[in-house]
């Protein structure tokens, strides 16, 4: 009878272990989050996150097992972290729909940015003169989160880098507009001015070479230092865009203070 009894407690334990997995992925996913973005965020109960002005937005659609389109198209905020973003340099090219950072949920980056297309962007504008020592042109970016500055700080550290690698860092391609991603619908991150795109000349866009195999001509000393300063590379997706980055410091486990 005891050993029955034991049998019994260990299938229960081994039967809510995934369960208490999930829950401490969902905490542990949800604290980065909100200390990514402290100057918007005050916390989260594990259903839902407040926003510092009262704002209660739950973070699951109820939605489960999403396809790789239905995760693009219509992301939660959980969604955000299905993928982990690998920090530094890749040993190889990613594989097949491994595109960490490219799931968004478009309300959640709407009422942080503001939504371009009724003008809410516009005003959160400051002003970023790119790699003044080199190339010196002014671009505007949201000083939302402090975006702004710390595009300022990774500019002035690729300013000191080798000619021949900071090469790759202008001019640049773009960093506001409000339009969709191309495969998508939703809007991209230029749209709340919170992403850069380098230097066309040396990058690869999987688009351009329909789905050709993986390449990347980016210095790894670029990636490295957008990084350190909370941007994610679109050069570490399958579907790779190795011009692009984005202030995402919650998929690289960043305090945002």
């Amino acid at each position: 009878m005891a050993l029955m009894r034991l049998l019994f407690l260990l299938i229960l334990f081994a039967l809510a272990l995934p369960q208490t997995a999930v829950a401490q992925s969902t905490s542990a996913a949800l604290d980065a989050l909100v200390a990514a973005y402290p100057d918007v965020l005050d916390h989260h109960d594990g259903a839902a996150i407040y926003w510092r002005d009262g704002t209660r937005m739950p973070v699951s659609d109820g939605i489960a097992n999403k396809t790789f389109d239905q995760l693009l198209r219509n992301a939660s905020i959980l969604d955000q972290f299905h993928l982990p973003y690998p920090r530094g340099a890749l040993a190889d090219p990613p594989a097949v729909n491994d595109d960490p950072g490219r799931f968004r949920d478009e309300a959640f980056f709407n009422k942080m940015y503001g939504d371009c297309r009724k003008g809410e962007v516009k005003r959160h504008l400051v002003p970023v003169v790119w790699l003044p020592k080199t190339w010196g042109k002014t671009i505007y970016v949201t000083n939302v989160n402090g975006v702004a500055r710390r595009l300022q700080a990774v500019s002035g550290e690729i300013d000191a880098l080798p000619a021949a690698v900071k090469r790759a860092a202008f001019p640049i391609a773009g960093v506001s507009s409000c339009r969709p991603v191309a495969d998508t619908g939703r809007l991209s991150m230029h749209s709340y001015a919170a992403a850069i795109d380098l230097n066309v000349a040396v990058s690869d866009y999987w688009l351009w070479r329909k789905q050709a195999p993986y390449r990347n001509r980016m210095p790894q000393a670029i990636v490295d230092i957008f990084e350190r300063h909370g941007f994610i590379w679109g050069g570490k997706w399958y579907h790779y865009d190795t011009m692009h980055f984005e202030y995402r410091p919650e998929l690289l486990g960043m305090s945002g203070r």
